[in-house]
């Protein structure tokens, strides 16, 4: 069984999407963790971002492995270093690469390929798997999603204000609606969820819940 959760930054995609995973005993994909690492090679390549052919180049010689909950670039952990705001500030070069994405939609969908998976990102149930047997779109108001983004980055010791915050997620917000290929946009048969003023427990349970309400389905696959 397969089921998608797609959203704006800090929306707590990530975090439910992990939870809901091991809840449902499934795997967990983290997509995003992968165009981040894209990024990140290319930043230690000198890529110039001005060569988006030469980005997409390198894309498709590097080997990208997510597994217990981390992201491996050519065998290296580089699940910590790829959130740092140096690595956030660049990846729409990677996200925003038509052949890029391309490469790692299919990267995506060999992963999942007859497994039960919870796949979170962007586009996952508009373009990666539109045919997916549940999909969900996580949200939350600008303001809540900027505190969150805030205390993330307080806790991995980045100095910044939520003002700060809030401007470049905005900015990002914009980029995702406007990208020409995997735009953030809700899937015509995604349930939206929003978020504001509930734990993560009780997002996941809200899904779960929503999940269960598909009883033949699951049954057939076991969840």
């Amino acid at each position: 069984m397969l089921i998608t959760i797609d959203g704006p930054a800090g929306a707590g995609k990530s975090t439910v999407a992990r939870v809901l995973a091991r809840r449902l005993g499934f795997d967990y994909l983290d997509t995003g963790a992968m165009y981040r690492a894209v990024a990140l090679a290319g930043l230690r390549r000198g890529v110039d971002w001005r060569r988006p052919d030469r980005l997409a180049e390198l894309a498709t010689t590097l080997r990208l492995e997510w597994k217990d909950d981390r992201m491996f670039l050519d065998g290296e952990d580089v699940s910590q270093t790829i959130r740092s705001p140096e690595v956030t500030a660049i990846t729409r070069h990677a996200a925003d690469n038509p052949a890029v994405r391309a490469h790692l939609v299919n990267v995506q969908r060999a992963l999942a390929a007859n497994r039960n998976v919870v796949t979170e990102g962007r586009d996952q149930g508009t373009v990666a798997f539109p045919g997916a047997d549940c999909k969900f779109f996580i949200t939350a108001t600008p303001e809540e999603r900027a505190r969150r983004r805030l205390a993330d980055l307080e806790r991995q010791g980045d100095a910044a204000t939520l003002a700060d915050v809030l401007e470049a997620q905005q900015s990002r917000d914009q980029r995702d609606a406007a990208r020409p290929v995997g735009p953030l946009v809700k899937a015509p048969d995604a349930v939206e969820v929003v978020t504001d003023g509930m734990t993560v427990e009780q997002v996941v349970d809200r899904l779960v819940e929503l999940i269960r309400q598909r009883p033949a389905q699951l049954d057939a696959k076991r969840v």
